[in-house]
């Protein structure tokens, strides 16, 4: 097989580490790595596959006397914006973990579980979906397919690393007393936010309308009616969500639940007899999104409430993107797609 080049562009943050441990777990076949950041990083030094490299800055010219295959952005919207296509101009396929890009119908949104063919649409950006949007549609997709969803209720309880480095840092200050916010508007200690990201005319935040409208475009159906309310709660890692749904067609509740239990990506802990049930705590450093509580929501003529819980810097950012890479040397390699 060949070996492929890459880059990663904000490389110091939360996620460009985390991106740095899962391609080194899953032993991605490359040959040289890139590394860049703002000029505050530039000059530093990080660890990657036993070899030290040094952070670039981000510049317009960066990329220009470099083969690289693939770019792992994570720095933000606006970085994204800029230079996500100087970076695809000089034939990098770019996969960018921002928000920049994932509406654009000219980018591809994608979760490898659910529709991985998209890659082969790419125009040399790919979007990743926000990370509350990710581990609901690998549950809801095989559902989708087999059921029908007409309606969805989204509830979230999203941890304070989902929020970056200040968000983990204003937890962590709370516990120990400390009264100064750097991210959040209120204290997030002893304490749930019902604001995650800035408030539309709608009375919806941008969260919640990313969570309605990638859903939307991930499984492909823009008829589906969604409504959501996001939290913040006072977790470091891992997002909670109650996911209430109405399908068109009746099922039988074992069979959902052996559908969800045979499905990619899915682990089902459903044993309320025996406590037994996500919670973030036992998904924190995993890859697998965790779904439980599934019981029947007799309120309406076919609906089902499930619990679903997953690691929002890994499979909600770092791992997904790197499943996308992953997917996408999978088809140069077998001739799917043209490199």
């Amino acid at each position: 097989m060949k070996k492929y080049n890459i880059a990663i562009v904000g490389a110091t943050g939360m996620v460009g580490r985390k991106f740095l441990e899962v391609l080194e777990e899953r032993q991605l076949p490359l040959s040289n790595c890139y590394l860049f950041a703002s000029a505050r990083s530039a000059g530093k030094t990080l660890e990657f596959m036993g070899k030290e490299y040094t952070i670039l800055e981000l510049t317009e010219t960066c990329f220009d006397d470099k083969e690289i295959d693939i770019a792992l952005f994570s720095a933000g919207a606006s970085v994204s914006r800029k230079y996500a296509p100087i970076a695809a101009s000089k034939g990098i396929v770019v996969i960018d973990n921002s928000s920049a890009w994932r509406m654009d119908d000219e980018v591809p949104l994608v979760v490898p579980e659910v529709n991985p063919d998209e890659i082969l649409k790419h125009k040399g950006i790919i979007a990743n979906p926000n990370c509350s949007t990710i581990q609901a549609v690998v549950v809801l997709n095989p559902l989708h397919r087999r059921y029908k969803i007409k309606r969805i209720v989204y509830s979230t309880y999203q941890a304070v690393s989902g929020a970056g480095l200040n968000g983990y840092l204003d937890l962590q200050n709370g516990i120990q007393g400390k009264t100064t916010l750097l991210k959040f508007p209120h204290p997030i200690f002893a304490n749930c936010i019902p604001h995650i990201d800035d408030f539309l005319d709608n009375g919806y935040t941008k969260e919640e309308m990313k969570m309605i409208q990638e859903t939307q475009k991930i499984l492909g159906d823009h008829s589906l009616k969604i409504t959501a309310t996001t939290v913040r709660v006072p977790v470091f890692h891992g997002h909670s969500e109650s996911i209430n749904v109405e399908f068109e067609r009746g099922f039988d509740l074992n069979e959902l639940r052996e559908v969800l239990a045979n499905s990619p990506g899915i682990i089902v802990v459903d044993n309320p007899k025996n406590n037994e049930y996500p919670m973030p705590i036992y998904a924190e450093n995993r890859d697998e999104v965790f779904v439980g509580r599934i019981r029947r929501d007799d309120s309406v003529a076919s609906g089902v409430n499930l619990w679903v819980v997953a690691d929002n810097i890994r499979k909600g950012a770092a791992t997904n993107t790197v499943q996308i890479a992953q997917k996408l040397i999978e088809y140069w390699e077998n001739g799917r797609l043209n490199r």
